[in-house]
């Protein structure tokens, strides 16, 4: 029996309690990743004006996580930790890096993965899955290593560039190295309002184009489900919901037409303008639900519902720019910070999971996880060994109702704002330290999540021995090779 049979022999028994039969397959895996959506934006997490009927079903049969974390308040290195295994304290994206620009020909992409980088996608192939990504890479553009072509993908349909998903309406997507013309003439996800009436919504039409990305990228991920339906398959689909610009068909947004009091959103060289942001933002989360029930009910109709995995998350908390209006939703349900923050509100994340027949059906699990477990996580699923080096941890026994716990720290860094910023949660301890890149002294905060889950009460000072602690892990980082992305404390030097 090969290394790997073996490895599904145990993880089966592990999961049934019984020896496995020699013609099982492993799961399959779906891993679905909003980009963008905050802690609480969806209505099994308190979301009472955003309606997102499919995905409060999927938490009804599968598991809650009221504790998980993204790998990062940004994309790029969220999407990093996800696919490596490594948290921000080693990994190698550690922040956004454009390589190019916003225009079509300026399309370059973001700092591209290592070429010899090993991710969930070259683990899942070696383990007998097809694999599949669709939607928003941002790890690598057209012409670097970085492309999931080279990064344990089989086939990759969406964007390579996370700059060109700010358009909605893109004049083109990518499948496997080749560019896919849509019917979408360009224009600039980046302009404000010049009309002469903003109240007119026909003066909005030139914003909007013929074919809507996340439909088309909804219909590959179905289509990419039909045809490898007989044999294990993994499919990553990062899709480019709720982030801006506020771009929505019209079919949707009229199923919110009366729902709010709202003002036109006028636009900033940032993102668009839309003369109703509100219904705007509310009615591309509900599409995106939409487009998950197909994909569930696919899964059912091709009765492949039993044997794979599902799960739902977000890269990152609530964004605050573009029209966005995050205190109106309560879209973090209270917690500190919003897209960019180290505090709560960007980066605690709504987190999935079902698999029938394994998960419980309306759990709710309080496990405290990261996008850098997921990684072991489906390597115990799939019967495989995940890499020894890893930051994460499999969170399966937790996903299956056992006690798991962790007193393991989990660290985050952040270069866009604030000097530089670190944060490490540790049990019920958060530390936050802000102001590190020319500051070797800058203060570490320190909140009690267990009585201050909104982080408002800074306890440093009544507890110097645990803000040691934290601060060791903030120093024992391995020094990023661009050094922007460095700080003024021991080790870095």
């Amino acid at each position: 029996m090969t290394r790997r049979a073996v490895g599904l022999a145990l993880a089966t028994a592990l999961i049934t309690g019984c020896a496995p039969s020699s013609d099982e397959r492993p799961p399959n895996i779906i891993y679905m990743l909003a980009d963008d959506l905050g802690y609480g934006e969806l209505g099994t997490y308190g979301q009472t004006q955003i309606r997102t009927p499919h995905l409060d079903a999927l938490a009804m049969q599968g598991m809650r996580f009221t504790q998980h974390y993204s790998g990062s308040p940004v994309c790029a290195p969220s999407r990093g930790t996800l696919l490596t295994g490594l948290s921000t304290l080693r990994s190698q994206i550690r922040d956004n890096f454009e390589v190019g620009g916003y225009p079509d020909p300026d399309e370059l992409g973001q700092m591209p993965l290592d070429s010899s980088t090993y991710t969930i996608g070259t683990m899942l192939q070696d383990a007998g899955y097809v694999t599949g990504a669709i939607g928003k890479w941002g790890l690598g553009g057209r012409e670097s290593v970085g492309q999931p072509r080279f990064q344990g993908f089989d086939y990759f349909f969406g964007y390579l560039d996370q700059q060109l998903a700010h358009n909605f309406y893109p004049t083109h997507l990518w499948r496997n190295g080749e560019r896919v013309e849509l019917d979408n003439e360009y224009f600039s996800p980046h302009q404000v309002f010049e009309g002469d009436d903003p109240d007119d919504p026909e003066q909005y039409r030139q914003y909007q184009g013929n074919e809507y990305s996340l439909d088309v990228m909804a219909d590959d991920a179905l289509r990419f489900i039909e045809e490898n339906q007989e044999r294990p398959f993994f499919l990553y689909l990062p899709f480019t919901i709720p982030h801006v610009a506020l771009q929505v068909p019209d079919s949707s947004l009229m199923e919110y037409d009366g729902a709010f009091e709202e003002e036109p959103y006028l636009g900033d060289p940032t993102y668009l303008p839309h003369y109703r942001p509100l219904s705007a933002y509310a009615a591309m989360i509900t599409r995106m639900d939409d487009h998950i029930g197909r994909i569930l009910e696919q899964l059912d109709a091709l009765g492949l519902g039993e044997n794979t995995v599902v799960m739902f998350t977000s890269d990152n908390g609530t964004t605050y720019t573009g029209g966005v209006d995050a205190e109106f939703f309560d879209s973090t349900a209270g917690l500190r910070g919003l897209k960019g923050s180290l505090y709560e509100g960007g980066i605690r994340v709504p987190l999935i999971a079902r698999w029938p027949g394994h998960i419980e059906a309306g759990a709710e699990s309080e496990y405290v996880s990261a996008f850098w477990d997921m990684m072991p996580t489906f390597a115990q699923i799939a019967g495989v060994e995940a890499p020894s080096d890893l930051d994460g941890v499999s969170m399966l026994p937790a996903l299956l109702g056992e006690e798991q716990t962790s007193d393991r720290p989990l660290y985050w860094e952040y270069h866009g704002l604030w000097d530089g910023a670190q944060a490490v949660r540790m049990g019920r301890w958060k530390g936050v330290r802000l102001g590190g890149h020319d500051d070797a002294n800058a203060p570490v905060e320190l909140y009690d999540l267990d009585t201050d889950p909104f982080e408002a009460t800074d306890v440093s000072a009544q507890h110097p021995d645990i803000v040691e602690q934290l601060q060791r892990v903030m120093e024992s980082r391995t020094p990023s090779d661009y050094d922007p992305w460095n700080f003024a404390i021991a080790g870095n030097s």
